[in-house]
């Protein structure tokens, strides 16, 4: 298996530790948004480093995921919108995490089903991508 293929097949799975955790939390309204939020930016982080790592990208070691959808669009890769729904979790990687809030965000409460419908969509369009990018490689981008 080809290093990106392998690297690809990582990504996925450890994103799919974060997602299991996700769906066991989504209707516990006792879970922390903390927690939630944190589990939901890592899928999201892993998701978009396997896309990368798809088109054979090298991308940066950041949480940031504004800086990775930037980089992707960079890279000729036309990402679907629900990655530009998912940006907003960022500040959970680290700033929440660990109780270290920016003034400037509002304390609204994080919409857990929204979140875990936009990360199995966007995991849906990581993997077809990579799939058709691995198995027919004269193809950038997977049909609509």
């Amino acid at each position: 298996m080809p290093v990106e293929r392998e690297q690809v097949a990582l990504l996925l799975s450890k994103a799919a530790e974060d997602e299991y955790v996700l769906d066991k939390l989504v209707g516990d309204e006792n879970a922390p948004d903390s927690v939630y939020g944190f589990h939901a930016q890592q899928a999201t982080e892993k998701l978009l480093k396997a896309c990368l790592s798809g088109a054979d990208v090298d991308y940066p070691f950041t949480h940031r995921l504004v800086e990775l959808i930037d980089l992707a669009r960079d890279s000729n890769i036309d990402l679907p919108k629900v990655f530009e729904d998912l940006r907003d979790l960022t500040p959970f990687a680290v700033e929440f995490r660990y109780g270290v809030v920016p003034p400037d965000v509002e304390d609204e409460p994080l919409d857990k089903n929204a979140v875990r419908i936009a990360i199995q969509e966007a995991r849906l369009w990581v993997e077809r991508r990579n799939q058709e990018q691995f198995y027919n490689p004269a193809s950038t981008e997977p049909e609509p």
